[in-house]
């Protein structure tokens, strides 16, 4: 019976030199509305190749129906993901304490710390990737961790490319509910007209802003001001 228990054991664990590897990226990190969301993805090595089957990369490389259909297999085939969301509010803490790099690399801190995986590779923010490794290496419990973190690591890194499908795909179904609340305002991008004119028309006719927008980001400052010399210009035209 012990016997049988053991290779029962071997079967539903697997083989534990199997290199573990941990993709992070994150969607949402530049836009006025809208959390950002942080994925880390654990998969074993061996079954890279599936991602590669699938035509897993970059998640802004393909279109919403290609990602939500890999969406589902990847999930399927990981050993474990992790996916953070990151609200407006706190990114505005973040913004005006310290900056959104260093609430960044904590949370990818927490997501490899809930893992031991045996290579991390991570999509940097920053240019200095060696100097960005080094701060996320600081908050790392297990110090013999391989760290890689590169520029446009989703495209050069399936598991990277798996987490970044995942938190965009969460991404757009958390904007999608936001639509459905607050009424429709694109993508939250500030390069979309439609975000930029259903701000400018929130700002006219309320007196705060909904809790989804980044109040800390410059956009938001511009179109007040905007709105600031609009009183006065009409107060002028009234005396």
């Amino acid at each position: 019976m012990l016997l049988n228990r053991f290779f029962i054991d071997l079967v539903e664990k697997g083989d534990s030199n199997l290199t573990k590897i941990l993709g992070i990226d994150e969607s949402g990190r530049g836009p006025v509305c809208g959390p950002m969301m942080i994925c880390g993805y654990l998969i074993d090595e061996e079954k890279i190749g599936k991602l590669k089957e699938w035509g897993v990369k970059d998640s802004k490389l393909l279109t919403p129906a290609k990602r939500k259909e890999i969406f589902t297999k990847i999930k399927k085939i990981s050993d474990d993901y992790v996916l953070l969301k990151v609200s407006a509010k706190e990114i505005d803490r973040a913004v005006g304490e310290t900056n959104l790099n260093k609430l960044e690399i904590k949370k990818m801190q927490h997501i490899i710390n809930l893992f031991d995986a045996d290579r991390v590779i991570i999509d940097s923010p920053e240019v200095n990737t060696k100097k960005f490794a080094e701060k996320v290496r600081a908050g790392i419990r297990n110090k013999k961790t391989e760290l890689v973190c590169e520029n446009y690591a989703d495209k050069k890194h399936l598991p990277v490319g798996a987490a970044s499908i995942i938190a965009k795909v969460n991404r757009d179904m958390e904007i999608e509910k936001l639509h459905e609340k607050y009424g429709f305002f694109g993508s939250g991008y500030t390069s979309d007209e439609r975000t930029v004119r259903f701000l400018k028309d929130w700002i006219k006719m309320n007196k705060e802003l909904p809790d989804f927008v980044r109040k800390s980001w410059m956009t938001i400052a511009t179109l007040k001001e905007e709105k600031e010399q609009r009183q006065i210009m009409d107060f002028a035209k009234g005396e």
